[in-house]
């Protein structure tokens, strides 16, 4: 975790690396409630059975949007900004899904400072997020955050 005094110490960290945080298994139960939940219930996901059958990854997979929704927790493990009152999620630049996630995988998040603008009371920063899949040579995904962090 690093941890940073202020905004114009996470400046002069653009273009470094703010962390990378542990590694989370994505576990069959996680992936069936986030089906439930969103109401992406695609086989797909959903159905150990007939992903073992009919899959190409002869196994059930991930939403994208699930290893998605991890980016809050990798970012808390990550970096803090102690002077920070509040952030607030600004959106998505970018995003790629570029590897499945098979079921009982462990994927973790590399955090690096994109870009740093300052705003009234605080700034904005981009984040570029790169999922890593364990024992796999590309990323489950590589995603843009930006948020707003006010002092």
């Amino acid at each position: 975790m690093k941890v940073l005094n202020n905004l114009d110490e996470a400046k002069a960290l653009i273009g470094e690396e703010l962390g990378l945080s542990s590694w989370q298994r994505i576990s069959q139960r996680q992936i069936s409630r986030f089906g439930k939940v969103t109401g992406d219930q695609q086989w797909i996901h959903m159905a150990p059975i007939k992903a073992k059958l009919y899959s190409p990854f002869k196994t059930t997979i991930a939403h994208g949007f699930l290893v998605l929704s991890l980016l809050p927790k990798f970012l808390e493990e990550t970096y803090s900004i102690k002077s920070a009152k509040m952030g607030v999620n600004y959106g998505l630049n970018r995003v790629r899904f570029t590897a499945p996630v098979p079921v009982n995988s462990m994927v973790r998040g590399r955090v690096t400072l994109k870009d740093f603008k300052e705003i009234k009371n605080g700034a904005k920063l981009t984040v570029e997020v790169t999922v890593e899949l364990k024992d796999s040579s590309k990323p489950a995904c590589i995603a843009e955050q930006v948020f707003l962090i006010y002092e």
